[in-house]
């Protein structure tokens, strides 16, 4: 049996809306597996896409729009390989994703 609700009294209307846009461009970009998948392999460090696919189970080009939607959110980055300037190799911009960890635990304390 659900415990009541306390009686607070009159219904407060005037109360402010929460700034929630950062946590939903977050959590929308992490809904989806593949690009949650990205952003966890890449907090062990930067992986190219190749490597990421594999590992994933992915062909390539998929791995990769879904590394230019996180590209575009700020969350990632891309930088060619010293040695072999074919591979681009991606890594996570631990600033951003501090940020969107922060815009999410803000809506979920």
């Amino acid at each position: 049996m659900a415990t009541p609700l306390p009686v607070v009294g009159e219904p407060r209307l005037d109360l402010p809306a929460p700034d929630v846009d950062a946590a939903t461009a977050a959590a929308a970009l992490l809904s989806d597996r593949t690009r949650a998948g990205i952003l966890r392999m890449l907090a062990d460090g930067p992986h190219c896409v190749c490597e990421m696919a594999a590992a994933l189970g992915e062909r390539d080009n998929n791995v990769s729009n879904h590394l230019a939607k996180l590209r575009d959110a700020g969350l990632v980055r891309a930088a060619r390989h010293e040695a072999n300037a074919r591979f681009l190799y991606y890594e996570r911009d631990e600033e951003a994703v501090a940020a969107a960890r922060a815009a999410l635990a803000d809506v979920l304390r």
